[in-house]
């Protein structure tokens, strides 16, 4: 194991960062490049400096790009599911990395990257892989559909040193349940920006909102 995968070490203080630079990462998926800006943008002038673009689209890696020369944004790329997809996100210029799930060959890839990395977690098995890379700043994922705050509070019974971004149904209402808990840290969102071309108004509005949030 790597100086850069030691619990406690380099690799989960890098994380953290990213995990505590606003109470929500807005979770993004990029349809049209033109969006891109106007979208990052925003958010970040609502306070919103972590965006996480899905690779769910032809245009993601294109966006992180774009979104990168927004002063003060940290872009990171989600829906990461292969070594493959991990490389084209560094290569993009992604400065931290989430994914829906955990696999090894993706743990040893992201592990070996040293980029700072939110492992995709829904169960203990999870949790114990991920820890088995020294991974110990974790996705919840999809945080309603796996019993929601009282699913969580139960899994990270056992894994004390183990801290959490909740995402996958969480809205602007329930997100402060998520944030009470004492396990999270964070928590990933899309409710920011309303499907259809973007109204930076309105989703600097919602940001700030967002932003506001008590954790």
């Amino acid at each position: 194991m790597t100086e850069t995968t030691t619990i406690n070490g380099p690799l989960t203080s890098a994380v953290e960062r990213v995990m505590t630079l606003a109470p929500v990462i807005p979770v993004l998926v990029i349809d049209d490049i033109d969006h891109a800006l106007p979208i990052a943008e925003a958010l970040v002038a609502g306070g919103l400096p972590a965006l996480e673009v899905t690779l769910r689209t032809p245009c993601a890696i294109d966006a992180i790009k774009a979104m990168k020369q927004v002063p003060g944004a940290v872009v990171g790329a989600g829906t990461v599911l292969s070594p493959d997809d991990l490389q084209r996100s560094l290569d993009a210029g992604a400065e931290f990395i989430v994914s829906p799930g955990l696999t090894p060959t993706l743990g040893e890839a992201a592990a070996r990257s040293g980029v700072p990395f939110l492992p995709g977690t829904a169960n203990a098995a999870d949790i114990m892989l991920a820890l088995e890379f020294g991974f110990t700043r974790l996705k919840f994922f999809p945080a309603v559909a796996s019993g929601g705050t009282a699913a969580l509070k139960a899994i990270a019974g056992p894994f004390g040193q183990v801290r959490f971004c909740p995402t996958g149904g969480i809205t602007q209402e329930s997100a402060p349940e998520w944030l009470a808990l004492p396990s999270v840290l964070c928590v990933g969102g899309s409710w920011m920006v309303p499907k259809g071309v973007p109204d930076p108004a309105e989703i600097e509005a919602r940001a700030r909102a967002a932003a506001g949030l008590a954790r």
